[in-house]
Parts: C-alpha cells; structure tokens; sequence
C-alpha cells in the first residue's frame, strides 16, 4: 500500500493522483456502519448501478443520480411513472441502462414493503449480520471474497421478496459500503478505525 501523495495516508483504494472523490468516500464513507434508511436505499441503488462497472464511475455520477431518483426518497422513486423513468434514459448524469433505471422504482417499492413489515429497512438489514458489523483482517484485495453466506442471504431473499440488481456480489460490496462488513486492509489508516 502506497501512501497517499497530498495526505501521506494510507488507503485501500483513492491513493492514485485524481483520485480525490474516491479517496473521499473510503475515508468517510466506505466501511461505516450506516442506519439511515434512506441512506441506505442511496447505497442500494447506487451499488445496483455499479453492476459491471467501476465503483469510481459511479461516484462521480452520484449527483446526477440524486436528481434522477429525487435525493433518494424512496416513496418518490417507488411513485415515479414509466415516462419519469424512461426520461432517465437521456440523462447522460447517470448510467443509462433501461434495466437499471426501472430496477430503483420496482427496489423502492420492494423497500417499502419492508419498511411496512419490519419498522425499518435498518432493522432488516442488519439482522443478516446478528446487528454487529464483521471485521475481516485481510493483507490485499486478493484475499477479499467477492461474496460471502451472508451476502447470498441477504440476496436470496431479496430476491424473493421481488429486487432486482441485488445479487450476492452486489450485496457483498453493498454491504461493505454500509458497514455491515469492514474490509479495510491492514495497514490502511482505517484499519481498526
């Protein structure tokens, strides 16, 4: 791990020169554990958008999904219409993939449900992981699995419940980023942090 060139830090990913906004997001973002629900479907949408694609790509469209999917709320992406979603599709801020676009409304309303049923998309999620975030102690990326038992729970039955985009993959780095799981490397400035 090279540390950074401005900061002198550390970091899993972000260190390559202009890579700021990345760095940003593993140093205040990736890794903590999250309970906002909303912020939770923010990261829900945005992991499913990823699919195939760099994590970096996506951030730095992330306001441009903020005003596609009105700031994340879910009650207004599960009401958008098809034209509201097939609009989306000229909108060079976000990636334009119809499967994509049309998963955040079918996710927002699936998400609702669970709210209705559970109290809480939080309370939901994080029974996966017994409500305690899971510390790994990896050396390099190379270990890191791409998916995990509790990656495939969470998305076998999401997938059950009607989500689409939320395969183990998808939910394992979903998971990363919303902190049910901390694969920060050793020696990163947020190991153990």
């Amino acid at each position: 791990m090279i540390p950074n060139e401005k900061d002198g830090k550390k970091r899993c990913f972000g260190n390559k020169p202009g890579q700021d906004l990345y760095a940003e997001y593993h140093d205040h973002e990736w890794g903590i554990p999250e309970h906002n629900d909303r912020k939770l479907f923010e990261m829900l949408i945005l992991e499913g958008a990823q699919a195939g694609l760099n994590w970096e790509t996506i951030l730095k469209r992330r306001e441009g999904y903020r005003q596609a999917f009105h700031h994340f709320d879910p009650k207004k992406v599960a009401a958008m219409t098809d034209h509201d979603l097939e609009k989306q599709m000229e909108n060079s801020a976000i990636i334009r993939n119809r499967l994509k676009i049309f998963s955040a409304r079918n996710n927002a309303q699936v998400f609702l449900k669970i709210q209705k049923e559970i109290g809480s998309f939080d309370e939901y999620l994080w029974e996966f992981v017994n409500h305690k975030t899971i510390f790994n102690h990896w050396k390099s990326f190379e270990d890191v699995p791409t998916s995990t038992s509790e990656s495939e729970n969470l998305s076998k039955d999401l997938k059950k419940r009607g989500m689409n985009f939320v395969g183990p993959t998808i939910m394992y780095a979903f998971m990363q980023a919303v902190g049910m799981v901390n694969d920060h490397l050793q020696g990163c400035w947020r190991y153990k942090n």
